[in-house]
C-alpha cells in the first residue's frame, strides 16, 4: 500500500543567490514600497499566519515600512481562532484592501496561480516564499525563496530574522513556534534538522501558557458533528481510508477529521473530502514518511480542480458545476483514488469491522 516517493530526490526552485542572505533579498525587493501587503493561501493555518507575522515585523524593523496582514477566506478550526485572538494578530479580509501601485505584495506559504486564492492581487506577487511542491506561476516574481525540503514556512522566516539579528517578540515568537509545531506533527515527523533547530530557538521566547489556551481551544458542536459524519460514512480498502462529509461546515474541518482518521490502527492513507458550498474539499494524511501526498492528490483531482501539499499532508479542491449530483462527484473522486493506487479489493464500511 505504502508508494514510493517520485518527489524525494526533487530538488527546490531556483533560490536567491547564495551570496546574498535570503532575507536581505526579500528586504531589498520591497524597500522602495509604500506598504507591503502580505497575503497567503485560502483559509490560512497556523504557518501562514505565523510566517505572515514573521516577515511584517522584520520589514516594519528593518525598513519602517507600514504592513498589512490579510486574510483570505474564513478561519474555522477552533485552534486556528484561538491562535489569532490569544496572540491578538490583525488581520485584514482580502475583499477589503485596495491595493496601491506603490504597494508590495508578499506571498507566504503559497504561490500564485495554484487556484488557492481569491483575490486579484495574489496573482502578482513582488516575492513568493513556501516550502511547498506547487507548480506556481513564477514568472515575474522578483524573489523567490522555495524550499519544499522544510518542513514550514516559519522555519524559513524564524531563520530570517536571525539573518536580520531580531529577536521576536514573545506573541511573535509563539506564533512561529505554533506554526512550525502544527506543520511538523504526526508521526512520522515531516521535520528536517532545521525545522528542529527554529523550534529549540523559539522555545524559550514563546508564551507557553498562550501555547496551552491554544492547543486546548474549546470545541464547537460542528467540529463533532463532522466528524459523526464521517465515521459514518468512512469506507476502507485495503490500507486506505475515504470519508465523505456533507454538508461541511468550514473548509478547514476536512483537514480536521483526517488528522483524527489517519490515526486508525492498520491505515496508512486518510482522505476526507466534504461539500462545502459549492466546492469539494479534500484533504490527504499519510502514515508513512515520503509518501508523496501532494502529487497523489493532484493526481486524483487531475482536471477537476486543484491540489497540493507536502509528502504526507495534502489538500485540494474541485468546484462543483450547476445541476451536479454531489454524489456522483464523490463516486468519480472515489474511483480515481482507487485507480491511483491500484486497488481492487472490495469496499468495506469502515464501522461494519468494530
Amino acid at each position: 500500500m505504502a508508494r514510493p516517493s517520485a518527489e524525494s530526490q526533487r530538488p527546490g526552485r531556483p533560490t536567491t543567490p547564495t551570496h546574498t542572505r535570503r532575507s536581505d533579498a526579500l528586504l531589498s525587493a520591497v524597500r522602495s514600497a509604500g506598504r507591503v501587503v502580505f497575503v497567503s493561501h485560502v483559509n490560512p493555518d497556523p504557518d501562514s499566519l505565523g510566517s505572515m507575522a514573521g516577515l511584517a515585523h522584520m520589514t516594519r524593523t528593518a525598513l519602517g515600512t507600514p504592513a498589512i496582514l490579510t486574510q483570505d477566506g474564513v478561519i474555522g478550526r477552533a485552534e486556528n481562532r484561538s491562535m489569532i485572538e490569544t496572540l491578538g494578530l490583525d488581520l485584514v479580509p482580502t475583499s477589503q484592501v485596495q491595493c496601491r501601485p506603490d504597494d508590495a505584495v508578499v506571498m507566504v506559504d503559497s504561490q500564485p496561480g495554484t487556484g488557492r486564492h481569491t483575490c486579484a492581487f495574489a496573482a502578482r506577487p513582488t516575492v513568493v516564499v513556501d516550502h511547498h511542491i506547487t507548480p506556481g506561476k513564477l514568472d515575474g516574481v522578483a524573489v523567490t525563496d522555495i524550499r519544499p525540503e522544510l518542513g514550514a514556512c516559519c522555519t524559513m522566516v524564524t531563520q530570517y530574522l536571525s539573518e536580520q539579528r531580531m529577536i521576536p517578540p514573545k506573541a511573535l515568537a509563539t506564533a512561529l513556534f505554533y506554526g512550525i509545531e502544527t506543520e511538523v506533527s504526526g508521526y512520522p515527523r515531516e521535520a528536517t534538522p532545521a525545522d528542529d533547530d527554529a523550534l529549540s530557538h523559539l522555545y524559550p521566547l514563546a508564551d507557553h501558557d498562550a501555547l496551552a489556551r491554544i492547543r486546548n481551544a474549546p470545541l464547537p458542536a460542528r467540529h463533532l458533528e463532522a466528524l459523526s459524519l464521517a465515521l459514518t460514512t468512512a469506507v476502507t480498502c485495503d490500507k486506505l481510508l475515504f470519508a465523505w462529509v456533507n454538508p461541511l461546515r468550514q473548509p478547514d474541518q476536512a483537514a480536521e477529521v483526517v488528522d483524527f482518521l489517519i490515526r486508525t490502527e492498520g491505515i496508512e492513507w486518510a482522505i476526507c473530502g466534504g461539500v462545502c458550498g459549492d466546492k469539494v474539499i479534500l484533504s490527504a494524511r499519510a502514515a508513512m514518511a515520503n509518501a508523496n501526498a501532494g502529487e497523489l492528490l493532484r493526481q486524483v483531482v487531475g482536471n477537476l480542480g486543484t491540489a497540493g501539499g507536502h509528502h504526507r499532508r495534502a489538500g485540494g479542491a474541485v468546484a462543483i458545476p450547476p445541476g451536479t449530483d454531489s454524489h456522483l462527484l464523490r463516486d468519480e473522486l472515489y474511483a480515481r483514488v482507487r485507480r491511483e493506487f491500484h486497488l481492487s479489493g472490495p469496499t468495506v464500511p469502515f464501522l461494519s469491522g468494530l
